[in-house]
């Protein structure tokens, strides 16, 4: 079995080997199934010709690609330094080096104890008493791929525990490092999940492992020092509909082991200082609940705050006894509709709350005292924010980045007895870029049954507000499941298309969690087709307007979002002249149908389980995307990009839809990258690389790359 031979320009052609599917009594013939196996010398030489293919159609767009790439790397400092964070007595930092693809973890000593003003550091400075943890560089060596799926450090700085991966399939090898010497000790631990950590002693390690579907099932305990065979084993969670993860709390108190489904949560809680307790279980399981706790200590008790929808559609925050979390509960938060509360992150004096209202992120400083929520003021319309990178239990400060499409990423240290903002860092963007040379703005369009969805625009001043004069490029960008929100950030690859005079935006499509939990619900399982018409409305709005045509619109989607392309592009192939979809979620039928493929049984709760539901399967029927392309359709050009070691979505998806495509006349390119996980290739410099090619295949769509 093989693909038509590659001659000249000639696109690969995948044999027709028929195989039928039937369910429900229905009869699906599927002519590329066969290209699922991976190890067939026959699937890798079509995988091969279609790179092929790929590379010769898109050879003359080699010097823009360079061009692109020579511009992400121009505005990008190359040689930097992350703004330090505090943890014990140490600074830690990263490094980025020029000429090198991967960060430099380091650490530096406290000036005092009372010491919680990061370092400045300067490229090209050397730094007192600094000490390299780990470097990517000289880790990934030899290898074509690498990633950190673990990376924590003793609570007493003696040692460093980092997981890796060299294939992109996220099976992470443990090792523990002894930060004294530099020197890994004996320890290995094979084919854990992310994530793992070191107990507050230093004495054990928490990981977990997957089953063969992938699904992070087991909680383990390691002794540092033994042998992996006589690891034990702490929780195990048999049904394949919920995953599992494990961490410690801030005040190192309690380990932590969450176990959940897209719409279930339990949580286990285990006094650090026994981790051989077996689980206690904060409140029992129940389907269609999810919380998540974070222990405090209130007025010398020790307590859980706890963020639930058990009868609150967009959550509420109440407080509990720890020793007692099913007993009588604390409101400190009433639930509110239309502001969807996120997460609480307790500290020893008060807590950060997120939530999420009108679309934007939002941020709060609890008062254990008055259990009043003092929410933190950004100034611009449109803006990306979050706490992250607080180790520390009773700091000060709260660590905050934030972004917009026009303001680069910034760091802040939030003060929080002042309310004062001290800025640490922002991003350097090289070759004189200016905020005010762009604008940025929210638009609401109304779908089909009227419902209005929002619209995040960003362009360059100088070519003109869009909408109010001719029209304009416009590169859409969507997403819309498990209610993910995509945010209106920075980015520099950006400002190559926008440099060009191509307009960015955003439609927030509902199976998205930008506009409260009823958002996403309306997006999900029988209400998904409402993800790909809310698209549809945003392209024809922006036609209808005068924004753009349909020869000048180009849409991206990626993994989920790529579903969502591959959907549009057979709803309303005449609205876009090109469409990018990156590790696309296309063969979703066959995928969910499937129980024995990763992560499939999970994934029921979010697409519904056309397995053994009937009118799930023909639901999901209607909308898949390589069940629906047809013949007698006018698509725009198509780039499809996967990983042929991509656990969350199989390459044979993409691959699969292309062939099909193809067939029936589209133009579509199939790139798929022989050595890489979902996230795509590793190393930054091959990441621009990557986006480079994709931008100039866009540009190029668009009619403006250069000769």
């Amino acid at each position: 079995m093989s693909s038509a031979p590659l001659g000249g320009s000639a696109a690969p052609r995948a044999v027709v080997h028929p195989t039928t599917r039937t369910h429900h009594g229905d009869d699906v013939v599927d002519d590329y199934e066969w290209l699922r196996a991976k190890q067939d010398p026959a699937v890798i030489a079509h995988l091969e010709a279609e790179n092929a293919y790929t590379e010769a159609r898109t050879a003359h767009l080699a010097p823009l690609r360079q061009r692109i790439f020579e511009e992400i790397r121009s505005r990008t400092r190359e040689t930097d330094l992350s703004v330090p964070t505090r943890q014990g007595e140490w600074w830690y930092y990263g490094r980025t080096v020029e000429g090198q693809q991967y960060g430099i973890h380091c650490r530096a000593p406290l000036a005092s104890p009372e010491d919680w003003t990061p370092p400045a550091l300067t490229p090209g400075v050397d730094v007192p008493g600094e000490q390299v943890l780990l470097d990517g560089n000289e880790a990934a060596a030899g290898h074509e791929f690498f990633s950190l799926g673990s990376f924590d450090v003793s609570t007493d700085g003696t040692r460093l525990l980092y997981g890796v991966d060299v294939e992109g399939d996220e099976r992470y090898s443990l090792r523990v490092r002894d930060l004294a010497t530099g020197a890994d000790l004996d320890d290995v631990v094979e084919n854990t999940s992310a994530g793992a950590c070191f107990s507050p002693d230093g004495r054990f390690v928490v990981y977990t492992t997957m089953d063969d579907a992938w699904r992070p099932d087991s909680v383990w305990l390691h002794e540092v020092g033994t042998d992996a065979t006589a690891d034990v084993r702490l929780f195990h969670e048999p049904d394949e509909r919920y995953w599992v993860g494990a961490g410690f709390t801030r005040s190192e108190h309690y380990l932590v082991i969450d176990v959940g489904s897209s719409i279930t949560t339990e949580e286990y809680l285990v006094p650090a200082s026994d981790l051989r307790t077996p689980p206690r279980s904060i409140w029992p399981r129940r389907e269609g609940v999810e919380y998540a706790a974070t222990h405090a200590v209130v007025g010398g008790e020790d307590v859980l705050y706890i963020v639930h929808n058990d009868g609150a559609l967009d959550f509420e925050l109440v407080r509990v006894a720890a020793d007692d979390p099913t007993g009588p509960r604390t409101v400190i938060s009433a639930h509110e509709p239309g502001r969807r509360l996120l997460d609480v992150s307790a500290f020893r004096d008060w807590a950060v709350v997120s939530y999420r209202r009108e679309g934007l992120a939002r941020l709060g400083i609890l008062s254990y005292e008055t259990g009043a929520i003092d929410e933190l003021d950004f100034d611009e319309e449109l803006y990306a924010a979050g706490a992250g990178g607080n180790p520390e239990w009773a700091t000060p400060i709260v660590r905050l980045g934030y972004g917009s499409f026009i303001t680069p990423g910034t760091v802040y240290d939030y003060v929080v007895a002042t309310g004062e903002f001290l800025l640490r860092k922002r991003q350097p963007v090289l070759g004189g870029y200016s905020p005010s040379d762009y604008a940025q703005r929210r638009e609401w369009v109304r779908a089909d049954d009227g419902t209005l969805v929002p619209v995040s625009l960003v362009w360059r001043r100088s070519f003109g507000e869009p909408g109010t004069g001719q029209a304009r490029p416009v590169h859409l960008y969507g997403y819309g499941s498990y209610e993910h929100s995509i945010e209106p950030g920075f980015s520099v690859a950006r400002l190559s298309m926008l440099d060009r005079g191509v307009v960015f935006a955003i439609a927030h499509v509902r199976g998205g969690g930008e506009l409260g939990r009823a958002w996403y619900e309306n997006g999900k399982l029988q209400h998904k087709r409402n993800t790909f018409t809310d698209f549809v409305a945003v392209a024809r709005h922006l036609v209808a307007s005068d924004v753009t045509s349909p020869a000048l619109l180009v849409a991206e989607g990626g993994s989920a979002g790529g579903l969502l392309m591959g959907a549009v592009a057979n709803l309303a192939p005449e609205l876009f002249a090109g469409i990018l979809a990156d590790v696309p979620f296309v063969d979703a039928l066959t995928t969910i149908l499937d129980p024995s493929l990763p992560l499939t049984v999970i994934e029921w709760d979010e697409w519904g389980d056309p397995l053994h539901d009937p009118s799930v399967y023909e639901y999901m029927k209607t909308y898949t995307p390589y069940e629906n392309v047809r013949e007698g359709v006018d698509y725009p050009r198509i780039l499809a990009t996967t990983s042929l070691n991509d656990t969350r979505v199989y390459y044979v998806e993409p691959a699969k839809w292309v062939a099909r495509l193809r067939a029936v006349g589209a133009d579509a390119l199939l790139k798929c990258e022989m050595v890489a996980g979902h996230g795509g290739v590793s190393g930054r410099y091959n990441a621009w690389h990557q986006r480079a090619f994709e931008l100039a295949w866009l540009l190029d769509v668009l009619g403006l790359a250069e000769d």
